[in-house]
């Protein structure tokens, strides 16, 4: 088996862009070994390591699987075994993914490297991973248009006398059976979630320890956030925010259901969203400064006095919109201190959304990405409501 899986083209793209940013933060080499970042390079996920210095060729340090092949690969058992196996010196300076490396392995690696500067190798990852190539635009696409095709089926799995955990299972269910991959990668260990996130009614309204646009009780303390069991009755919403990760890049969307009639309130406060979404993609362009979008966002909902309502009811989510990709929070952030500079090939979820007290979760998330002089969304259910019983 190949250690590396893009074209040939598309690895050597993606290791010019880290090592631009390398560059940027005076780093001379950096370290590999969270799963994501080693996908975003080779094309696969593999237990090891890849050493890429600014000069000359990576290294794959490899503990598991055992038949990997191709150029640059070294068996190891341990990472001590990282310098010694082919007589590395140690590099000037060397980038750990400290964002995310447990401590324990941070002090381990450090001595590997005796004499190295230790930096910060997360946000070079997170630079590079932001602007997507056209590959993983193409990728983005199909993993959209199935996750799509999913959520046109939905109306048709519900059933009278579901409650948001049935129907999310008959989701879950519909969606493996359409090569969704199931995983849900985020980076950090202060969020976790399954596929994704139904709310029925109240349900809506329960805080979560996550820090999610919408919460959710979720069916156990050990995991509070999500589906609860609420029944799907008459005159309340259900949000439906699912996995669309069909082939390792993930798109994000949102849609909303419901039965009977619903509070005017609900209905305005839906449609505000929609034109929240109209709105920020006229801004969405290359050079404009996420924070901007936030406050057009909040200029929009003071003007239909929606506000209390606005990201959650009882406890209020801090950001409207993050990018996606690899793992569903990446760069950049949509929020109110946010710093970051939208740039073509960004790739956002965007998603405003509102809790109406008794009626449930109202809003839409659709992905898009930034063109030069474009946005393009990639998720292409219907926004409007949608009604079970209609």
């Amino acid at each position: 088996m190949q250690i590396i899986l893009w074209p040939r083209d598309e690895y050597e793209t993606r290791l010019a862009r880290i090592r631009r940013e390398m560059e940027a933060s005076s780093t001379d080499a950096i370290l590999l070994s969270d799963n994501a970042n080693i996908y975003y390079l080779t094309g696969r996920v593999f237990a090891g390591y890849a050493y890429v210095p600014l000069k000359g060729m990576p290294v794959y340090f490899v503990r598991r699987p055992v038949e990997l092949e191709g150029d640059g690969i070294v068996y190891i058992r341990k990472p001590e075994e990282i310098t010694e196996s082919i007589g590395m010196s140690a590099p000037a300076s060397i980038g750990l993914e400290l964002d995310v490396t447990p401590y324990s392995t941070v002090t381990r690696l450090a001595k590997v490297f005796p004499g190295s500067e230790l930096k910060n190798a997360s946000p070079v990852m997170r630079a590079v991973r932001a602007v997507k190539t056209p590959l993983a635009l193409k990728m983005l696409r199909e993993s959209g248009a199935k996750h799509t095709r999913v959520y046109k089926r939905i109306p048709g799995l519900f059933q009278e006398g579901m409650s948001d955990y049935d129907l999310q299972v008959s989701i879950e269910h519909l969606s493996r059976m359409q090569g969704c991959l199931g995983q849900f990668r985020i980076s950090g260990d202060t969020m976790e979630l399954y596929m994704g996130n139904v709310l029925a009614g109240r349900n809506a309204d329960s805080p979560s320890p996550y820090d999610f646009a919408m919460g959710g009780a979720g069916m156990d303390p050990s995991l509070p956030v999500g589906a609860d069991g609420t029944l799907i009755t008459p005159d309340t919403t259900v949000m439906v925010d699912i996995n669309g990760n069909y082939n390792g890049y993930m798109t994000d969307m949102t849609r909303v259901f419901a039965l009977g009639t619903l509070d005017p309130l609900a209905v305005k406060a839906h449609q505000c969203s929609i034109d929240i979404h109209h709105a920020l993609c006229d801004m969405m362009r290359p050079g404009t400064p996420a924070k901007a979008l936030w406050e057009k966002a909040e200029e929009i909902v003071m003007k239909a006095d929606l506000k209390p309502y606005y990201m959650g009811h009882r406890q209020h989510a801090g950001f409207i919109g993050h990018g996606v990709g690899i793992e569903i929070n990446e760069l950049p952030v949509i929020a109110p201190r946010s710093r970051d500079i939208l740039q073509e090939g960004n790739v956002i979820a965007l998603e405003p959304k509102f809790v109406i007290p008794k009626v449930g979760a109202v809003g839409i998330e659709n992905t898009y990405i930034v063109h030069a002089d474009s946005v393009e969304c990639i998720t292409l259910a219907p926004e409007e409501i949608i009604y079970f019983d209609k």
